[in-house]
């Protein structure tokens, strides 16, 4: 294993794919390529799988049919880790997150967009599909927050814990779904009780986390959260659809009142250089 997470690394790989019946796969530049070598089997993926994952995560994949966490690969990098059941054998999905905190400038955010650090209270929205880089920009931009702003306490629920951040000039929490606490909207209900500014939702997945989340800027705190929607229209198509019929007209006089920005956002390929 530490020769694939190594080889990752050094080919800038996003993503690596364990499976049984063929090489291991990786990502780069969004394009999937298998590592020489021969097929994996049944064991072996197992064997990859139970090298990185604890009895807790095992145990999770055996009840629910998967598992997700994070893992250290020393100080070289870190994974986001998906483990599942595939035809009835262990199979494994790696994310690299970015060993170092890009700033707005690398992504390519907008200036525009810091004025949004400084809201009082509000609901902010980063959206895109699946691995355009959501998770980036949201840890970007509590970074400069976490730096600028000593006035506030941020309160982050991820699943699992992407970046770490560490104390600077706010006072910030780092919650994880799973090991922390046993949902999203469950956390959101009692970070109210937890004196937040600030609070990031890693994913709003389900109606509860949505209905959570709108409570918590509607009280007065400044919260982010992301969506896999393509677009900021569909964006609130989105949310708003999320609730029964008879209750789309109340959500839509929410959004308007708390609602501050929908940030949508697509990876596409550099036309000067790979990347």
């Amino acid at each position: 294993m530490s020769d694939l997470l190594q080889l990752m690394v050094s080919e800038g790989s996003s993503d690596l794919h364990i499976r049984n019946g063929i090489p291991p796969a990786i990502r780069v530049h969004g394009t999937l390529h298998r590592v020489e070598g021969p097929p994996l089997s049944a064991d072996d993926c197992e064997e990859l799988m139970r090298s990185i994952s604890s009895e807790d995560h095992i145990q999770q994949v055996r009840e629910n049919g998967g598992a997700d966490f994070a893992f250290a690969f020393g100080e070289a990098a870190r994974f986001r880790v998906s483990v599942f059941k595939e035809r009835g054998d262990f199979a494994m999905v790696l994310r690299q997150i970015p060993s170092t905190l890009l700033t707005m400038e690398q992504i390519g955010i907008p200036p525009s967009v810091k004025e949004l650090l400084y809201k009082p209270r509000g609901l902010v929205l980063v959206t895109g599909p699946t691995g355009s880089g959501k998770s980036t920009t949201l840890a970007s931009l509590l970074n400069i927050m976490n730096m600028e702003r000593d006035d506030v306490h941020m309160i982050t629920v991820e699943d699992p814990i992407e970046y770490y951040h560490t104390h600077k000039s706010a006072v910030i929490t780092q919650r994880e779904v799973h090991v922390d606490v046993p949902s999203f909207a469950e956390a959101l209900r009692r970070a109210l009780r937890q004196d937040p500014d600030v609070i990031l939702v890693g994913e709003m997945r389900d109606l509860e986390t949505i209905e959570a989340a709108i409570t918590a800027a509607e009280t007065g705190h400044l919260v982010f959260g992301t969506l896999h929607t393509t677009g900021a229209a569909k964006t609130i198509d989105r949310l708003v659809n999320a609730f029964p019929t008879n209750q789309q007209e109340m959500i839509r006089i929410q959004l308007s009142t708390v609602l501050q920005a929908v940030i949508s956002q697509l990876l596409l390929p550099r036309c000067d250089k790979p990347g």
